[in-house]
């Protein structure tokens, strides 16, 4: 098995054998069979492009295409252990709508998203005057499906206003871990939440 991209491994490492798990964005389902073949999990998934959900079903993977913005009503209540939104909260119509469907559906949700707050990308900003290009945000504003980008302070801002726990959070810039100021100084974050 190749090993997974420091923040799949990041998301990998919160999930515990056997669990069940939606992997909602899964792309081409490289997180869930590296889920399956490594921790026995029972692994699901939704994908909006049906390219990738073709590569994940030639894997064996159960995963269906679907937009999370509107497909995730038809998940049952509490079927499954974790919910993993995985760098796709910024390409939601009504973020905090998938959040909470996520909640419903897992007893726990994994959520991981490029933060826009990193000082790379406000120096881009201040400097150019023009949307920044990262590696977290590899795609020119006008050709990327990012339309609601957020900082860590806005998820956290969200995250209270919603009544949600957070049980855990991990902060990333490139591979390495990010201890202080991480607004500032983490262009990735990862949140482990659960109802209030």
């Amino acid at each position: 098995m190749t090993p997974l991209p420091p923040r799949l491994a990041q998301i990998a490492a919160l999930v515990p054998p056997r669990a069940s798990v939606l992997d909602v964005g899964c792309a081409d389902g490289e997180l869930l069979r590296f889920l399956r073949e490594t921790r026995d999990v029972d692994g699901r998934g939704l994908e909006l492009d049906p390219a990738r959900v073709s590569q994940a079903l030639a894997h064996g993977l159960s995963v269906v295409q679907g937009d999370a913005d509107r497909d995730l009503a038809d998940f049952p209540d509490q079927s499954v252990d974790i919910a993993i939104l995985s760098d796709s909260l910024q390409a939601m119509r009504a973020p905090h709508r998938v959040l909470d469907e996520l909640l419903r559906i897992g007893r726990r949700a994994i959520v991981a998203f490029p933060n826009f707050g990193y000082w790379r990308v406000r120096l881009g900003l201040f400097a150019s005057g023009r949307m920044p290009v990262t590696p977290s945000l590899p795609t020119s504003w006008y050709e990327t499906a990012n339309i609601h980008l957020c900082t860590i302070a806005d998820f956290r801002g969200l995250a209270a206003a919603r009544g949600y726990r957070v049980e855990s959070q991990a902060y990333l810039a490139g591979d390495r871990a990010v201890r202080a100021l991480p607004n500032l100084r983490a262009d990735h974050a990862l949140f482990v939440l659960s109802r209030g």
